[in-house]
């Protein structure tokens, strides 16, 4: 494990190590093959699906900022998830949290159901009964997403890594909220961990890709092997502008963390809120365990909206500095609606079981000023409080009504479809 500091290792990858040149920043290399030495004397590298240098100095990079021995870099963050679960079979249960990212239950779920690649067990680590229900089940894999997306529950890590020494299960964390920035792992126990590097280690929205850092040399190999074999792996320009990306990440994070805990502050003295999740909340139920286990909190959090579901168009469209997109962890400060976005692909009853109610509003908080991020918000309140006090209660009936014809547009729009 690296001694150096997270901001030095990140900042400092590449430089000043081009032997041919001497360049100060690594080169991009775009090439697609290379030259053998001769007759059956390959060089390192063959073929970038295979092995690339632009991407191998990142997975090196991701792999000291996590303290694994082996960083494999992929195409897309679901791409790192799918590689992942290449170390179990058909025999064996994967234990996955209940309210996991939308679009991960998806791949776990249908890969479980209609392809009987594993078995599958959907446990709530935040209840009481979560190692009985694994003991039941004795798995070979457990994945965990702390803090959650969108609720920000926390799992304690080294408890369940000790539970999955019982019986040898692999123990996989998504770890794309905090980065290893704030949180790191396989310090902790667990054998791999997952990014999608999509958000906060590239940090620009401008790119998509994964990455998986896996603890043993020898997990490591096995999944690069995966990796060649189902071709997941990213293009050399993803990996050369996330790495660009990187270098920044600690100063980035800082700033993140800084607007988020004053936006929930802002949140939690609000009438129209009638909930905050953020883990840096005193009052959160893992604040505790976040605090032993990570060096933050992070910048995303989440909050119910106090008012009808029809008033949730008033709110985005009152905001400027808070665009309504997908994903997260960009400078720029995101918001989205966790039900009909990130976590469509869930059916109603497992949104509930997950507690995503139809108000529930995620933020990804950027880097711009604090105060003008707080005044956008408080403009959005301001627009739905406007709205209540015009309306009369028939008023509000017709709205709703009103409200089901654009949402039904926006669920048969083709270019959406990938979310259900």
């Amino acid at each position: 494990m690296s001694q150096r500091h997270s901001a030095t290792i990140a900042a400092r990858a590449g430089i000043a190590q081009d032997p041919a040149f001497g360049a100060v920043t690594p080169p991009l290399y775009l090439t697609s093959t290379y030259e053998l030495k001769a007759f059956k004397q390959p060089g390192q590298y063959d073929y970038s699906r295979s092995n690339n240098p632009t991407r191998d100095l990142l997975g090196e990079t991701l792999a000291e900022l996590e303290g694994g021995a082996k960083g494999l870099v992929t195409n897309t963050g679901m791409s790192a998830c799918l590689l992942a679960l290449q170390l179990i079979g058909p025999d064996d249960t994967l234990v996955i949290p209940h309210d996991c990212y939308g679009g991960s239950y998806r791949l776990f779920f249908n890969l479980a159901s209609r392809k009987r690649a594993f078995k599958l067990k959907v446990v709530n680590f935040q209840l009481d009964s979560w190692q009985q229900e694994i003991r039941a089940v004795r798995p070979a894999m457990i994945w965990l997403e702390t803090p959650s997306n969108p609720l920000l529950q926390i799992t304690d890590i080294k408890a369940v890594v000790a539970l999955a020494n019982e019986f040898k299960a692999k123990v996989v964390v998504d770890n794309t909220f905090l980065s290893p920035v704030l949180q790191k792992p396989l310090d902790l126990g667990a054998d791999i961990v997952v990014h999608s590097t999509t958000k906060f280690i590239n940090g620009h929205s401008d790119i998509v890709g994964g990455a998986l850092i896996a603890k043993e040399q020898s997990i490591g190999d096995e999944l690069k092997w995966w990796a060649n074999c189902l071709g997941v792996t990213a293009g050399a320009f993803d990996s050369y502008q996330t790495l660009r990306g990187l270098r920044t990440l600690l100063p980035r994070i800082k700033q993140h963390q800084h607007n988020a805990a004053l936006v929930a502050e802002f949140l939690q003295q609000q009438p129209l809120v009638s909930k905050v999740y953020y883990p840096g909340l005193p009052e959160h139920p893992g604040h505790a365990i976040a605090k032993a286990q990570q060096f933050g909190f992070g910048s995303m959090l989440s909050f119910d909206l106090a008012a009808d579901e029809a008033l949730l168009p008033v709110f985005f469209s009152a905001l400027k500095y808070f665009t309504l997109a997908q994903s997260l962890g960009g400078i720029e400060s995101l918001i989205c609606h966790p039900g009909s976005m990130t976590h469509a692909s869930l059916d109603a009853a497992t949104q509930k079981a997950a507690g995503i109610g139809p108000t529930l509003i995620r933020l990804s908080v950027g880097i711009e000023d604090a105060a003008e991020l707080i005044a956008d918000l408080a403009q959005g309140f301001a627009a739905v409080q406007q709205q209540l006090t015009a309306q009369t209660p028939s008023n509000v009936a017709q709205q709703s009504v009103q409200a089901q014809g654009p949402d039904a547009q926006f669920r048969l729009n083709p270019a959406l479809t990938a979310l259900w």
